[in-house]
């Protein structure tokens, strides 16, 4: 390997650390304020004295947020729901884009723009309410997860990861006598598992950030996932005052600024968690969905 040592390269090279240096500094400090802001006492939060650090270190607000029972709940919700949607998105995404990678399928050209017409309209809110009310599956999970099984583009991007396999490694397996469903499981998907965690995780962050669906198809607060508590903790101080009450019963002093900060803390950490073990594939299976038209 050649290596540039000329100013120019050397003066490119400081530039970019640099760059990347500010880059990960504006990322970080918001992130370490509100934890910061989650670790520090009432008394230095309501003087201003937290910053990119604890201030009277204390992790009173997680005891009483842990106390309260409402978010430990709504986060357990947020896991099941996530996890349960996310590998019903994976599955009925396979199962529609293997058949449409296939160019010898019949009437295949009418489904894709099927598929490509709900990316540009849908019936609405209204309209999904009264299906999946009608459906019976209102204030269950299911009222979440199955009216987004699909996402159209995510099952493209699959599509287009399917039509790059060569062809041959499914004729030798069929000649062999195996099936399509053979075929899919034994040899293409043990193939696709970075474009698999890629598009899962697609789906994982959206099922884990999402709230709106939640907020109309349950009623039962005992089903609410951990995005929709947050929201009625940040927006509504009402909850967030509530809790703080319970942390007084037993004793902790703790505002109502210190639970938003610590129920926004809990949130977030599930992703930064899991997203370093599917970066090794994100690029990759994003990379390779998107190379054929």
């Amino acid at each position: 390997m050649v290596h540039d040592n000329s100013f120019s390269s050397r003066a490119l090279d400081i530039f970019v650390y640099i760059f990347m240096f500010i880059v990960l500094a504006v990322t970080l400090m918001p992130i370490l304020h509100v934890v910061s802001m989650s670790l520090s006492s009432s008394g230095a939060i309501n003087r201003g004295q937290v910053g990119l650090w604890p201030v009277e270190f204390t992790t009173i607000a997680y005891n009483t947020v842990w106390a309260a029972g409402t978010v430990p709940r709504s986060f357990i919700n947020s896991v099941y729901y996530t996890t349960l949607g996310t590998l019903i998105n994976l599955i009925m995404t396979v199962l529609m884009a293997y058949p449409l990678s296939k160019a010898d399928l019949p009437f295949r050209s009418f489904f894709m723009k099927m598929v490509i017409i709900t990316m540009f309209f849908g019936g609405g809110m209204i309209p999904n309410f009264l299906l999946v009310t009608r459906l019976g599956l209102f204030n269950s999970v299911w009222a979440l997860v199955l009216p987004g099984a699909i996402s159209s583009m995510n099952m493209i991007i699959m599509r287009t990861f399917f039509e790059g396999h060569p062809r041959e490694l499914e004729e030798s397996a069929i000649i062999d006598g195996a099936n399509d469903f053979r075929v899919l499981f034994s040899i293409i998907l043990p193939l696709s598992k970075a474009s698999l965690a890629t598009i899962g995780m697609f789906y994982a962050v959206s099922h884990w950030n999402s709230w709106f669906p939640a907020s109309i198809y349950l009623r039962d607060m005992a089903r609410f996932p951990l995005q929709l508590i947050l929201r009625e903790i940040v927006i509504n101080n009402q909850m967030a005052m509530e809790m703080a009450e319970v942390g007084l019963f037993i004793d902790h002093r703790v505002s109502a600024e210190s639970i938003q900060y610590a129920v926004l803390v809990i949130s977030i950490v599930p992703m930064l968690l899991i997203y370093p073990f599917a970066q090794k594939y994100f690029v990759k299976g994003a990379m390779l969905g998107s190379i054929k038209g």
